[in-house]
């Protein structure tokens, strides 16, 4: 992938994300040819097809997230619980681009607090024959992105990014945010760890009319285990066609340990 111009700001400039940035296309390689419309058959089991996100699947914890935001004058550091959960969907296509992804909610509180701190949905998608990973994402204070990069099937690390002004992996924002939180990039990394817990960073980097230069708003947090994921509707159906089992869930998670 190719690095793109620094995203323009009123500061000057901004690092840049890799393979994205205004004006610029996604350069990974497409392998598709010239055929638009023909779709792949693919596989009914979602969670067999999930590559790097296949430790993902599932109900999770995490009692120790960090976040540093900004707040009148300087920065508020907060520590979070988290409850995510991430379930498989059946196979999409786009003509003959295929893939495997899950459906995820994050709903996070305080410590000791009812009220939601931050909450939100979307997709982490898997796209096998370009070995990329989209995520998808939406908060209810008016603000979506879809984030891009590439990873091997069986990558325990991998990045996404976005940037604002991108075409392909970017950044919308209702018109208050853009002017007083304004989002130039998006970056999460995850790890999956050898204990079955998997943990992740995101930054989100500011343009503050208040600051002089860019503010960097940091989460983090390592996920626990609580339950298994159910499988996508075109597995059960198949499972139920065959009078049989796929293996799906017990087999794949089976080092895990649940509460």
């Amino acid at each position: 992938m190719r690095l793109p111009p620094p995203v323009p700001s009123r500061y000057g400039t901004t690092e840049s994300n890799e393979g994205n940035g205004p004006g610029m296309s996604w350069t990974g390689v497409e392998p598709y040819g010239d055929d638009l419309y023909t779709e792949p058959d693919g596989d009914p089991d979602t969670l067999s097809n999930l590559g790097p996100l296949t430790p993902l699947a599932g109900i999770w914890e995490g009692a120790g997230g960090a976040d540093q935001h900004p707040e009148l004058g300087g920065v508020e550091h907060n520590t979070f619980e988290e409850r995510i959960e991430l379930e498989p969907i059946d196979r999409q296509t786009n003509g003959p681009q295929l893939f495997y992804g899950l459906r995820y909610h994050t709903h996070i509180v305080k410590p000791g607090e009812a009220e939601t701190f931050h909450d939100q949905v979307g997709y982490w998608l898997w796209e096998p024959a370009n070995s990329t990973v989209t995520l998808t994402l939406g908060i209810p204070r008016g603000q979506v992105l879809l984030a891009g990069g590439t990873a091997e099937p069986d990558a325990t690390e991998f990045e996404v990014r976005a940037s604002l002004g991108s075409e392909v992996y970017g950044i919308l924002s209702n018109p208050y945010l853009d002017r007083a939180f304004r989002t130039l990039s998006y970056r999460m990394t995850v790890n999956v760890h050898p204990d079955g817990t998997w943990s992740y960073e995101e930054e989100g980097v500011l343009e503050i009319p208040d600051r002089t230069e860019p503010f960097s708003h940091i989460d983090r947090n390592t996920l626990t285990p609580i339950g298994p994921p159910c499988p996508n509707p075109l597995a059960l159906a198949a499972t139920a066609d065959t009078g049989g089992s796929l293996g799906i869930g017990d087999l794949r998670h089976e080092s895990r340990t649940f509460p």
